[in-house]
């Protein structure tokens, strides 16, 4: 069960009383309408409960320790990141200037996301990443570079962070660019997961510039990153393949016709840059594993085709 003491001190008992800790996914806070609690398998609560302004606004102040303007980067990027992990995003009239937020005013939605690990929710796809020669000695495993793909929802940033773990832990020096803060999650400079003993976090940086930064500065065995696909990815991504480092990464996509007509995704596929492009289906399961140093794939089920 998640720690939700950092969302249930700032919600009213009777939320509070209706949430059931060890299933919730989601609570759906807006102005003028019920609060709505969601649950896995698309299972929704919605409860008497209707937040006003009021309520909204004293919601925000007590998730910002009665600091709002302390917190004001972080509201600008749309949302607040708690201790556990959780992350609360936020709407309302965006304030810009020069192309840039620089407030969020009359609050209207807040989304409190629950931040679940799930220790062990890589280890079917581990095998596909780490190739073992021999013993389990460090100096006979290989990561193999690595696209993971599925649709929103299917689990792919849980895998992934459970991935990291497992391969930190195996004895590799990992760099995590957690541009979003949702694998690491962050606060106050401590992650709240668990992404093993060798792995540094860098978050709050895009993908583009965090991977240079890592490879010259912290000399990393395997460097990862979560929902690939502009060209300064691209680039980055051939900056540190070029400098020796491995890479895991994950991008948006059903099969492999529908991620080819990403620009940039296709250039990585045309190039080879992976040697396994797995595709995910629900909860975290593999659906299909592409090797494109073998110009195969295996389904689901092994066959090889």
């Amino acid at each position: 069960m998640s720690d939700l003491r950092a969302i249930t001190r700032v919600l009213s008992r009777d939320i509070c009383y209706s949430i059931n800790e060890n299933t919730i996914e989601e609570i759906r806070i807006r102005v003028n309408r019920p609060v709505i609690l969601k649950y896995p398998e698309g299972k929704e609560d919605i409860l008497d409960h209707v937040v006003s302004q009021t309520e909204i606004l004293n919601i925000l102040q007590s998730l910002c320790n009665n600091s709002i303007y302390s917190y004001q980067s972080q509201i600008c990027d749309g949302y607040i990141t708690l201790q556990g992990g959780h992350r609360v995003g936020i709407t309302g009239n965006v304030a810009m200037k020069d192309g840039k937020i620089t407030n969020v005013n009359y609050v209207s939605s807040l989304n409190f996301r629950i931040a679940r690990e799930i220790i062990g929710a890589s280890d079917e796809i581990l095998k596909e990443v780490v190739t073992k020669r021999g013993n389990n000695n460090i100096c006979n495993l290989e990561i193999n570079n690595t696209l993971i793909v599925s649709k929103p929802g299917c689990g792919k940033t849980t895998v992934l962070r459970d991935l990291v773990r497992n391969i930190s832990n195996m004895g590799f020096t990992v760099s995590l660019i957690d541009e979003r803060g949702e694998i690491a999650s962050m606060y106050k400079g401590i992650p709240q997961n668990d992404v093993g003993l060798r792995t540094d976090v860098m978050d709050n940086v895009t993908k583009s510039i965090g991977m240079k930064i890592a490879v010259r500065t912290m000399a990393p065995q395997v460097i990862v990153a979560d929902e690939i696909g502009t060209e300064g990815d691209l680039e980055a991504i051939n900056y540190g393949i070029c400098s020796g480092v491995k890479g895991i990464f994950t991008a948006h996509g059903s099969d492999i016709s529908e991620l080819r007509q990403n620009e940039t995704l296709n250039k990585l596929y045309e190039e080879k840059l992976f040697k396994r492009i797995i595709f995910l289906e629900n909860r975290g399961k593999i659906a299909k594993v592409y090797y494109l140093d073998r110009n195969m794939y295996k389904t689901v089920d092994g066959k090889l085709v």
